[in-house]
This record gives structure tokens, C-alpha cells and sequence, in this order.
């Protein structure tokens, strides 16, 4: 049986698909394999972008292994580092991640999607939460969807299961961008390659600050950076990138980020 979780790394970027016929859908072991491996992209210096995408052409991922559910999979079993998928409660997550859909994107698949920075869909992806029709919650779902999309469109998709094609979701704001099938993979290589050549000191400021600026006041928010007291902003504002950064700029040359 092959690997359910699939990488390959090439300079500073991930790629991560998951791999499990027919539908990808995502059962405990495998979530456990998807956490060591994006705690793993957090933790290595020398990686810099991740790209999360789904085999095939049909799916990106089913979510949550119902086969898997029906054999004694619990679904409040132990999801391994980062919770389900790996993602969606890894902490101190600091470096970009490129979602790349490639097809159906339902359930946990849509909850992994939305843990992701950007999201890129193929031109027949499509979208659902349809925990609601087998008696479950959607439970990541149900917290980050309506501070994503309008909270009507978010309870809509909640309360009833209902589809959302790419364009759509891209209408909403959940999808970066709409691409051929094709041409997906290409573009997410092509995002990735844009990420891996900027400061990786401000992209991890970047994600803290919005992260932990989501459940405080602005004024709260602001006076921690300007304070350093976020972890991140402390360390580029002590940086030699950061100084890198305005000596670049003065010289019209383009800046070389070290990550130091």
C-alpha cells in the first residue's frame, strides 16, 4: 500500500498531497502522519512555503474517513500533532501555506483548505460542510467560516450541506484565484517560488499578528507590536533582514534575506 501522505521538497518549498483513494478523505493514522509532517515544515529553517494539494483529478479531500469512523475511528480520537489534518491546530505556524484544489473539497477537506493562507481551486472544484446530513458538526468549520465569508453564506453551507461551485467561493472570498485545471499546480509552484524569495522574519510577524490579533480589540493588537511584545515582531525588529530591508531599498538593489 502506498504512503497516504506524498511530499517532495525542492529549495525552500513542501509540497504535501494527500493520497488515499478514491476520495482522499482522511482517517486518524493518516492525520497523525500530516501533523508530524507540517510540525516538522515549521520547525526546518531551511523551509520556507508549504503547498497542500490532493492525487488525482476528482478530489482534493472528503474530510473525515466515515469508513474509517464505521470500522471504530472515534471522531474525537486522538487527530495527532496540530489536530485534524495537521493544520488546522498546529501552533506557531509562521511560514505561508498554499492550498491548491483540485476537486471536490468537502467536510474536513474545506476545514483543512480554510487553515491555509491561500487558495487556489481548479475551474471544476467544488465545495460543501456536509457534516449536517450524517449528524455531526462541522466544528473548525463552524468557528472559522463565518469570519471568512458573510455570515449568512457561512450558515447557509452549515445548516444545510449545500454545494458551492469555484466560482461562487471565489464570488465570496474564500478563493484566491480560479485556474484551469491544467495550469493549478503550475500557479502554486509559481506562489510558492514569489514566497520563498521575500523575508521569511515578516512573514511569521505577519502570521502572528493576524492570529492572535483575531480574538482581541485593535487598539490591544497594536499596542503589543509596537510594545514587542509578540515574539515574532521582536525578533525582525532586532534583525539583520530588517536592516537588510532599508539598505536594499536605499541602494535600489534587491534585499538578500537571510532569515536572521
Amino acid at each position: 500500500m502506498s504512503d497516504p501522505i506524498r511530499t517532495r521538497r525542492d529549495g525552500g518549498v513542501l509540497e504535501v498531497v494527500i493520497d488515499r483513494p478514491k476520495a482522499n478523505a482522511i482517517d486518524l493514522a493518516t492525520s497523525r502522519v500530516m501533523g508530524l509532517i507540517f510540525r516538522d515544515f515549521r520547525d526546518d529553517p531551511e523551509l520556507r512555503v508549504a503547498i497542500v494539494s490532493g492525487a488525482g483529478e476528482k478530489f482534493f479531500c472528503a474530510g473525515w474517513d466515515l469508513k474509517a469512523a464505521a470500522s471504530g475511528d472515534a471522531v474525537d480520537g486522538d487527530y495527532g500533532v496540530g489536530g485534524f489534518g495537521g493544520l488546522q491546530e498546529l501552533r506557531d505556524l509562521n511560514k505561508p501555506v498554499i492550498c491548491a484544489i483540485n476537486g471536490i473539497c468537502c467536510g474536513g477537506g474545506l476545514e483543512i483548505a480554510l487553515s491555509a493562507d491561500l487558495i487556489l481551486a481548479a475551474e471544476h472544484a467544488t465545495f460543501a460542510l456536509p457534516e449536517i446530513r450524517s449528524g455531526t458538526v462541522a466544528d473548525a468549520a463552524s468557528i472559522k467560516l463565518p469570519k471568512r465569508i458573510p455570515y449568512h453564506i457561512a450558515m447557509d453551507m452549515l445548516l444545510t450541506g449545500r454545494w458551492l461551485d469555484v466560482h461562487e467561493a471565489h464570488r465570496w472570498g474564500f478563493v484566491n484565484e480560479v485556474l484551469s485545471a491544467d495550469r493549478l499546480m503550475a500557479r502554486a509552484w509559481e506562489l510558492a517560488r514569489l514566497l520563498e524569495s521575500g523575508p521569511p522574519l515578516v512573514y511569521a510577524a505577519i502570521k502572528e499578528i493576524v492570529r492572535e490579533a483575531e480574538g482581541s480589540t485593535f487598539q490591544t493588537a497594536m499596542n503589543k507590536i509596537t510594545k514587542r511584545q509578540f515574539a515574532t515582531v521582536d525578533r525582525l525588529y532586532s534583525s539583520e533582514d530588517q536592516l537588510e530591508g532599508a539598505r536594499a531599498f536605499a541602494e535600489k538593489r534587491t534585499p538578500i534575506w537571510k532569515g536572521e
